[in-house]
């Protein structure tokens, strides 16, 4: 079913791409009259593309796609490649930030010994990350955007937007743990114990550093508890007791221990 759900997004997006492509005015090819001594010049182009990308980001693109096909290997030719892409991006509409993403990934292509190269991966993820949605709701952008802040710090280790990224990465990483221990919550709520064990593993396994570890244990300690493996559940309640004596769990962890002792005892 996830792998059905994710085509069908996937061809949602792509279909949503087309779409936009087919309305975006560069696509009908709009022309732009020049004054000639502008044209022979690829800072004078930039600067007008700079001049109307606030009040009209379309007719400034056209100069900046002008700075780019007349003067290609040109520094304004890597500027104007960003301020089309930066264009797209601040627009901020889900169309108008595929674009970006698409600027962003052809500019690293062309340049990618850019000392912007680091800021255009950045900005990748960061189209991602400014349309992910809270935990309960579909998690595919955080997903995305935790990809792709990793492959800035991957990629570019000592950069500025690496550092930027990996507080990005915690960001991301902290909404997906809170998403999963939503949905174990709901298969513990329906007694559905294995599910919810493998849901809780994975946390484990993906985000040692989510922040409600406490509850993660807990849930794990109860499940094996409650599905009569006894012997599983205590390293999980030791664990909360110890690491998290003071978490509103750990009280209930302690009296779970206390009944395995009992039955323990009993035997």
């Amino acid at each position: 079913m996830e792998v059905k759900e994710k085509m069908k997004k996937q061809i949602f997006f792509l279909g949503l791409l087309l779409m936009v492509l087919i309305l975006n005015p560069v696509c009908k090819k709009q022309q732009l009259e020049i004054d000639p001594e502008i044209a022979s010049s690829d800072e004078a182009l930039f600067k007008m593309g700079e001049q109307f990308i606030k009040k009209d980001p379309e007719k400034a693109r056209l100069y900046l796609r002008q700075v780019i096909d007349s003067f290609p290997k040109s520094f304004y030719a890597q500027r104007a490649k960003l301020a089309i892409a930066d264009s797209y991006f601040h627009q901020g509409d889900e169309g108008s930030m595929i674009l970006a993403a698409s600027e962003y990934r052809e500019f690293i292509s062309l340049f990618p010994l850019s000392p912007s190269a680091p800021y255009a991966q950045y900005q990748i993820a960061m189209t991602f990350f400014e349309k992910s949605l809270k935990p309960g709701r579909d998690q595919t952008k955080t997903e995305q955007a935790l990809a792709e802040f990793r492959q800035v710090v991957n990629k570019y280790p000592l950069s500025e937007e690496a550092t930027m990224a990996r507080e990005k990465i915690k960001v991301c990483e902290q909404r997906l743990a809170e998403h999963s221990l939503g949905i174990a919550k709901l298969y513990y709520k329906r007694r559905a114990y294995r599910a919810t064990i493998d849901r809780l593993k994975e946390i484990l396994s993906k985000y040692p550093s989510f922040s409600k570890l406490d509850e993660v244990f807990f849930f794990l300690g109860d499940s094996y508890y409650r599905s009569n493996q006894t012997e599983e559940s205590v390293p999980f309640f030791t664990k909360l007791i110890s690491d998290y004596p003071q978490s509103d769990f750990a009280e209930k962890a302690q009296e779970r221990m206390e009944e395995i002792e009992k039955k323990n005892f009993l035997k």
